[in-house]
């Protein structure tokens, strides 16, 4: 059985985030989503939703057969509880595959690094959790 883990922020559920989770699922067998803590995200503006809806959220979704929160401290502890055999990461996510693949080797942990899919929004889509908290902002605000 090949073990897959995902990650992300998840703030505001869109297409975009299931396509990247669909994507991941057809690595393997078995998909597990890490979900980051707000403390973690630091490459973007913290989440609006909290962490534990966040994680409840992913849990619901058709493709994910376990959602975690990630480590506060450490975004690798729960990596090496899972022991994935493949990381899926989003096609426009920060993360360097080498980065990733250098951080496993320094902790003696053997998995395959990808890269999901883009998909193209429709449209009438939005894409990203930033883009549909514009449009709220600019419709609503």
């Amino acid at each position: 059985m090949t073990r897959v883990v995902a990650q992300g922020t998840f703030d505001i559920l869109h297409p975009g985030h299931v396509h990247y989770l669909q994507d991941a699922k057809a690595m393997g067998d078995e998909l597990h989503v890490i979900v980051a803590r707000s403390v973690n995200v630091t490459h973007k503006e913290p989440p609006i939703v909290p962490d534990e809806q966040r994680r409840q959220m992913v849990s619901a979704l058709k493709p994910v057969d376990e959602a975690h929160l990630g480590h506060p401290e450490d975004i690798f502890v729960p990596i090496e509880r899972i022991r994935p055999d493949v990381i899926a990461l989003g096609y426009d996510q920060h993360h360097e595959v080498g980065g990733i693949e250098a951080a496993l080797s320094e902790r003696g942990l053997e998995c395959d690094v990808r890269r999901a899919g883009p998909r193209e929004a429709r449209e009438d889509e939005l894409l990203s959790s930033g883009r549909i908290i514009g449009k709220i902002l600019e419709e609503r605000g």
